[in-house]
């Protein structure tokens, strides 16, 4: 027979009957130190700020071409008093390095900027919510609340029968949220703190309302010449994005009938993406309807430009003045 008595009587009854336990040949392990995540798994319980989370999923992503990999340091959890679900993030350092023209960016996972993020941004709809709490060595573990909603590029990949339909009846209302978005960021920058992974998939589309809910704020870097670069060049590809319905890069553009040679043959190397020159950022050159001051903005991103911007307020004024520009004062 198995023996529960490491768990509390009070959460007995859910973790037994749960499928999560029922479906597994072992008993539950209960971890309230989360250092080595790696051994935490589907149908263990953890025990963090007196609360018992029994691990039911984990949270996936993909990126750099990789399909979508779970994430186990991201468990999906159910509170096994209230029968609520939620998202555990324990701790994972990871670090890297980027080119940003000649500058080297050091990427890292900070959980404790996510931390001030979430708790600074309480109760902004703009941002994920939860709060953090240490287990019972000191990692800092961040318990969030599920955002009801879907990605924001798989709900624009949706808008309009094509991107001529998308771009006349729909654009000007994605970017009027986007704008409320920028503005979460601009918040953050005042206050000393980047988002710090800035990516169409890290913005959420509220199923209720449609306002954008942005998630994961664990990454920060390291510029000292340019503190919030990374977060600019993240909303200058978000936007990207969100005017092209897509990204184009060069050889997809050679190869899609639409546009083929005739798109391709016009492309320089200016038109490129400043990082990683892999994505074209003069999308007039794509869709020529493209207004010139949406398309200028993408151009301090492209590797033509002389200038940068050096703040989000920069680049939500000149955003918002496009917008007005185009559709209020048509």
């Amino acid at each position: 027979m198995a023996d529960w008595s490491g768990f509390p009587h009070h959460i007995l009854e859910r973790l037994q009957n749960h499928v999560a336990v029922r479906s597994q040949r072992r008993k539950p392990r209960l971890f309230a130190d989360t250092s080595d995540f790696v051994n935490i798994d589907y149908g263990d319980v953890i025990h963090v700020d007196d609360r018992y989370f029994l691990i039911v999923g984990y949270t996936r992503e993909g990126r750099f071409g990789v399909d979508e990999q779970p994430k186990q340091w991201v468990p999906k959890v159910y509170d096994l008093e209230s029968g609520e679900r939620h998202i555990v993030k324990l701790v994972f350092h990871e670090r890297y390095t980027i080119r940003l023209g000649g500058l080297e960016v050091t990427c890292y996972r900070s959980p404790e900027k996510e931390a001030q993020v979430i708790e600074l941004t309480r109760r902004n709809p703009s941002f994920m919510q939860g709060y953090a709490a240490l287990d019972e060595v000191g990692n800092l573990v961040r318990i969030l609340e599920i955002v009801n909603g879907r990605r924001l590029d798989k709900v624009v990949y949706q808008l309009g029968s094509d991107h001529r339909d998308y771009f006349e009846n729909h654009l000007s209302g994605v970017l009027e949220r986007f704008l409320v978005s920028v503005e979460g960021i601009v918040l953050l920058h005042r206050h000393g703190l980047k988002h710090g992974d800035i990516r169409r998939d890290h913005i959420f589309v509220d199923r209720q309302d449609g306002h954008f809910i942005w998630i994961d704020f664990d990454y920060d870097f390291y510029l000292p010449e340019r503190p919030y670069a990374m977060d600019l060049f993240g909303l200058g590809n978000v936007l990207l994005f969100l005017l092209g319905q897509q990204n184009f890069r060069p050889s997809a553009v050679l190869e899609n009938p639409q546009f083929g040679q005739r798109i391709f043959d016009t492309l320089e190397q200016g038109d490129l993406a400043l990082i990683a020159q892999d994505r074209i950022f003069n999308l007039k050159k794509i869709y020529s309807y493209i207004p010139e001051p949406l398309n200028d903005i993408l151009l301090f991103f492209a590797t033509g430009t002389d200038v940068m911007y050096d703040t989000v307020e920069e680049f939500r004024d000149d955003l918002a003045r496009a917008v007005d520009t185009v559709w209020k004062s048509a």
